[in-house]
């Protein structure tokens, strides 16, 4: 069935991905090839692809050693016939965290779930990251669509500098702007007043969570540095004081 045309699966499967902090992982059992499904916590990754923290006493987490093919079903949580909301199911390869890509893993999922700092130092738990090689959206009648990987992750190939500008300007958000975070979420993204936090910036946009509430706020413009990123959270709290 073909969308919609006021339909832009891509930018919904981005939001889903960014928004989404539970999941079911599906992996395959490593003796039998049976399927095995999983309830699991995710934060997403700058580029957007989701981040896992996971035990290696967990079945699936054996599972994934022994074949690192998987699956991750996340859905928008709607009210009323869950069915009735926008779902995606993702498919792709889970590789654990490189040393060098372990800061970065931790910092993003720890800003989602902060409760699992306990379980960070844990010697069997360990961060990984599942490499999308597709995916099958879900949005009701008319709006069912196969999407490629470069049509709902975000590109950073020129955004080295505003990688290296995010864990700061996060930091920044939260301890001086959180007037602005909430102005974000009231004015500009029609949510309720609530003490948002900034739980990540990539070049299209950032994320905001205030207790399991999560919101994704699209830039206007794609920023790749630090400057670009505060002159647009500038511009948009400037747009958000100006609406009523």
């Amino acid at each position: 069935m073909q969308p919609t045309a006021d339909f832009d699966p891509a930018r919904l499967a981005r939001s889903l991905l960014r928004r989404s902090h539970q999941g079911a992982l599906a992996t395959l059992m490593a003796a039998s090839g049976d399927p095995y499904c999983s309830l699991v916590n995710l934060a997403s990754h700058p580029d957007g692809s989701p981040i896992l923290l996971i035990s290696r006493l967990a079945l699936h987490t054996k599972n994934i050693l022994a074949d690192n093919r998987v699956s991750l079903m996340l859905d928008e949580r709607a009210e009323g016939d869950p069915l009735e909301g926008a779902r995606i199911m993702l498919a792709g390869r889970a590789e654990e965290a490189a040393e060098g890509e372990l800061e970065l893993a931790c910092r993003r999922y720890l800003a989602a779930h902060p409760s699992a700092e306990v379980f960070v130092e844990f010697k069997d738990f360990a961060f990984f990251r599942i490499r999308p090689t597709g995916a099958h959206l879900v949005a009701g009648f008319g709006r069912i669509v196969d999407l490629g990987p470069e049509q709902f992750l975000t590109d950073l190939g020129d955004a080295a500098g505003l990688l290296e500008a995010e864990a700061g300007a996060v930091t920044h958000m939260n301890e001086d702007h959180r007037e602005a975070m909430n102005l974000y979420a009231t004015r500009l993204l029609s949510a309720d007043s609530a003490d948002w936090a900034c739980t990540g910036c990539d070049p299209e946009g950032m994320d905001m969570q205030a207790d399991r509430r999560t919101l994704r706020l699209d830039f206007p413009d794609r920023v790749t540095n630090g400057t670009e990123l505060r002159k647009m959270l500038v511009r948009l709290a400037g747009e958000a004081r100006a609406r009523r």
